[in-house]
């Protein structure tokens, strides 16, 4: 049972000023304790706040009541008989339902040990008694400003998970159409024998194909910062490779650029998720292609080590200065090269092709120096025997 102070509940410092807050920062507050003359001195203060009281005498009346009106903050007396405040917040934070409202103990025990055990079974603040309105008010309006802003926050979180998903499933339509377009257009200049059209239009085919993939598999789960779901299987790295060299042939003719691809006759199995794994060399290739100045080469290549299945390219571009090191790899991390034919650069490429070798337990490296081109290999590891 609480401990009852002889003195004053409340401090004879004056109270600040309590003008009602704004309607839409009016909050719902249990407050929960055995003495109702604590629970009196309570409601009058947080009552000229203009807040929404929920008022409970015991543990178990607390937890029906929560789960009935979910309040804001809980204002919880630490002392009572048959449940205590620790037990009553351990089964707040078991349900999902009220884990994140705040938790405020109020005691009238000054016992370090005993404060320790509250703050541990979940509370965030302790409250000692006889109350000092100064102090109950600033800490409950901090308190709520906190919970405000994560729920704010929450929001977000979610309004941005429908978005993804909008987005995703609008992506996913376009792509696919793309996709049966490409291929109905290659099966009619296969019959006009226009090779040079068949080519890109395989190439329009394969690429939308790619991205439709790379879209389910990727954006679908990006619901928290670019997560997504890797899918490692044995796959051929080399036939991937030349796949990807294939597809940007034409785009390096254009520029005056060659591609020399140095891919062994045999089957080169890695472990590795085949669409991230395309996505990588993709941006990898691609980008070197973006910023080679005309007439140079760029070099793709797949070999085994000992342990993993190296996939290295290599450009003689501009390089990277040692500032662009530090920030190449990070969201819309602009480095200093610039594109060499007026190409588009978002800064998200790197960062992709990082998070993605990353999530196939992959080790990504950059070798380069200013005017030296940049060198990119990617090491996977092997299928165990």
């Amino acid at each position: 049972m609480s401990t009852v102070s002889t003195s004053p509940a409340i401090s004879k410092m004056p109270l600040p000023a309590t003008r009602p807050l704004p309607e839409a920062d009016a909050c719902r507050i249990l407050v929960v304790d055995d003495q109702p003359s604590n629970i009196q001195i309570l409601g009058t203060v947080l009552g000229n706040l203009g807040h929404e009281l929920i008022l409970a005498g015991d543990g178990a009346t607390a937890l029906k009541r929560a789960a009935l009106r979910k309040p804001d903050l809980i204002l919880l007396d630490l002392l009572m008989p048959e449940m205590d405040g620790c037990e009553v917040c351990r089964q707040l934070k078991a349900n999902p339902e009220l884990k994140n409202i705040p938790v405020i103990f109020l005691s009238a025990a000054d016992d370090k040990e005993l404060i320790v055990r509250a703050l541990n079974s979940g509370g965030i603040d302790y409250i000692t008694k006889p109350f000092n309105h100064a102090e109950l008010v600033s800490r409950v309006r901090t308190q709520l400003a906190l919970k405000s802003a994560y729920d704010r926050l929450a929001q977000l979180a979610e309004d941005k998970d429908e978005l993804i998903g909008i987005l995703t499933h609008d992506l996913k339509n376009h792509i696919g159409g793309i996709s049966m377009s490409a291929m109905l257009l290659h099966q009619q200049l296969e019959k006009a024998h226009d090779g040079k059209m068949l080519q890109l239009s395989e190439n329009i085919r394969r690429s939308s194909e790619q991205l439709l993939a790379f879209v389910k598999e990727f954006l679908a789960n990006a619901a928290t910062d670019f997560g997504f779901t890797i899918k490692s299987t044995p796959v051929d790295a080399a036939k991937i490779a030349v796949l990807v060299v294939q597809q940007y042939q034409e785009m390096a003719q254009r520029k005056k650029l060659e591609i020399i691809g140095d891919f062994p006759a045999e089957i080169i199995t890695v472990y590795a998720d085949p669409t991230a794994l395309s996505q990588v060399l993709d941006n990898l290739v691609s980008n070197a292609i973006k910023f080679s100045p005309v007439g140079k080469k760029i070099y793709v290549s797949v070999r085994v080590t000992a342990s993993h299945v190296e996939c290295m390219v290599r450009d003689e571009g501009p390089g990277f200065k040692p500032e662009d090191k530090a920030r190449m790899f990070k969201r819309y991390g602009r480095l200093s090269a610039r594109p060499t034919g007026g190409e588009p650069s978002t800064g998200l490429g790197l960062s992709i092709v990082s998070k993605l070798v990353t999530a196939m337990n992959g080790e990504l490296a950059c070798n380069s120096g200013p005017g030296s081109g940049a060198v990119f290999t990617v090491l996977l590891p092997r299928p165990t025997e």
